[in-house]
């Protein structure tokens, strides 16, 4: 497992960090998982996505079901990338954004960590 690229943006004072990682494994997955929530103690949710070669797998990490797994996967997929992840750490600001307002922060966040090492890649 390898940092990619980490990206972060801000939403009605809620701060989401995406993590942008190349992974061969599920078990990385968990690694990655477990090794955020440990750096990340005051942090509300912290939901994933990723794709390897012979599987796949979403969290919501107890965001509204829907709301944040599934766009970050949907980042990946449209990317059309293999053996990579997105997690998202989401630290709350205080105001609640909604069930649209959640889905496009992690989309966003998701878009911006896979930009990000694009272009630092070049």
């Amino acid at each position: 497992m390898k940092l990619l690229q980490s990206a972060e943006i801000e939403i009605k004072k809620s701060k989401f960090i995406a993590y942008y990682y190349e992974l061969t494994t599920k078990e990385e997955a968990k690694r990655i998982f477990d090794t955020l929530k440990k750096e990340h103690k005051k942090a509300r949710h912290i939901p994933y996505a990723y794709i390897l070669e012979n599987t796949a797998s979403k969290s919501d990490d107890k965001e509204p079901s829907g709301t944040s797994g599934m766009p970050i996967y949907q980042v990946l997929e449209q990317r059309n990338v293999k053996n990579r992840a997105i997690f998202v750490v989401r630290y709350f600001g205080g105001t609640k954004l909604g069930a649209g307002g959640l889905t496009r922060a992690y989309r966003e966040a998701a878009n911006k960590a896979i930009n990000t090492s694009n272009t630092s890649l070049k």
